[in-house]
């Protein structure tokens, strides 16, 4: 066993610096740990709170001190109980600055457990940190074919001390079709596919949406991988009309979609659905292109309408989302759901661990988790491989609203059966 399992150290709660990002600060305890004189349990957390991946951090603010409140009486374990310290890390959406502070958070601050969020490029770097000094580790907002292949994972083995949470390609794929088959259109498809994580894993000819697509009766226009932040998708876009392509599919980052839906319309490329990954998760994303966004439509994790509730805070998913639109003065966003059951699983996790010392007894405790969490039930050993729980994915799409500028209405629940659908996907224009 790893020489940090026996030996930790009381480390500080994290503060909010003002006005910036979530930082770790000097050491400091709070009275209950002082009272309690024994070291604090230690959660770390890393996520995308800079750069072009931001938008996957932008509810972690709010969470973190969310879960300070909550968790200012610490934790119970065995009859004992402990305070508890968060430790956040921004991976500035850096492959490698994310396993540098996962390193960091192992070696220098010796948490408990760890917890990751925000697309392969975040979360499959801390997860191999973690696979390396044995450190139980949950990870999610990753389909889960990137996450465990792309880190070369073994279906017949698995990983040992890293357990992820979320949907797959085969969900999204579902999810999508479902969506494009509602409504009418020539059925070609053209496809952004760039030269990453998430990009690779869409556009693989063997489990991503190429052979689905042929399957289902669509005509797939690939035009090939790109570096992320591309300023120029003239090629790309000359491909789908040669195509006659109606529909346009990816994952891309916000800049990326930014780009290439302002060059189709300067260009005269109407599609007449738009369904995209990643980039049109976000109401600021959606916001920023003006009238360009009304209609677009993307996959649905997490919204207020999904029927689910905490197991930490007992808050529905409608009241999660309305104290962060109360808090931030911001619309909701759909990270904020899976952020918040990050931290329902850790403290689940840590309730039930028989000896805190041991980072095989945390381990095991993750491994054995059977919980109704606010995205749903995450329960390993029920998912497609060993260390994959799958939660459920909607279809919704973009419209003009009125609370807010544009509302992400619900629009197939194929594989989200209860979560209620609120209107028919539209063709846009």
């Amino acid at each position: 066993m790893a020489e940090h399992s026996f030996h930790r150290r009381r480390r500080t709660l994290v503060q909010i610096a003002a006005g910036g990002a979530l930082a770790a600060t000097t050491p400091w305890l709070s009275p209950l740990a002082r009272a309690a004189g024994g070291r604090a349990l230690k959660i770390g957390f890393v996520s995308p709170q800079t750069g072009p991946l931001a938008p996957f951090g932008e509810a972690d603010r709010f969470i973190v001190q969310q879960m300070q409140a909550a968790l200012k009486d610490g934790i119970e374990i065995r009859g004992k109980r402990f305070p508890v310290s968060i430790v956040v890390k921004d991976s500035q959406s850096n492959p490698n600055r994310a396993g540098e502070v996962a390193s960091d958070l192992i070696l220098k601050d010796k948490v408990d457990i760890m917890l990751v969020s925000g697309t392969p490029e975040t979360a499959n770097p801390v997860c191999d940190a973690c696979e390396l000094n044995e450190t139980p580790c949950v990870s999610t907002v990753v389909p889960w074919q990137p996450w465990f292949f792309g880190r070369k994972g073994d279906p017949k083995k698995g990983f040992n001390f890293t357990y992820h949470f979320f949907w797959g390609l085969e969900d999204v794929i579902g999810v999508y079709t479902a969506m494009w088959q509602s409504v009418q259109t020539n059925k070609s498809v053209g496809a952004l596919f760039p030269n990453d994580g998430d990009g690779n894993a869409w556009g693989d000819g063997k489990v991503g949406f190429p052979p689905v697509l042929s399957l289902k009766g669509f005509a797939l226009r690939d035009p090939g991988r790109f570096q992320s932040m591309t300023q120029d998708f003239s090629a790309q876009i000359a491909a789908f009309r040669q195509a006659g392509a109606q529909i346009v599919t990816g994952v891309v980052i916000p800049p990326d979609a930014r780009n290439f839906l302002v060059q189709a319309r300067q260009q005269g490329f109407r599609p007449k659905v738009i369904s995209i990954g990643k980039a049109l998760l976000f109401p600021g994303a959606i916001e920023a292109l003006g009238d360009l966004g009304d209609g677009l439509s993307t996959e649905v994790w997490w919204s207020p309408s999904h029927p689910f509730k905490s197991s930490l805070t007992g808050q529905s998913a409608q009241q999660l989302a309305g104290a962060y639109e109360k808090a931030t003065n911001k619309q909701w966003t759909q990270p904020l759901g899976f952020a918040h059951a990050l931290f329902e699983i850790a403290v689940d996790v840590l309730r039930r661990t028989k000896d805190i010392d041991s980072n095989l007894a945390v381990r095991d405790a993750l491994a054995a988790t059977r919980l109704d969490t606010i995205v749903g039930n995450v329960a390993w050993g029920t998912g497609p491989v060993k260390n994959v729980a799958k939660t459920p994915l909607a279809g919704g799409q973009w419209v003009k609203g009125q609370k807010h500028k544009f509302d992400l209405v619900i629009v197939n629940n194929q594989f989200a059966p209860a979560v209620p659908v609120g209107a028919p996907l539209k063709l846009i224009g």
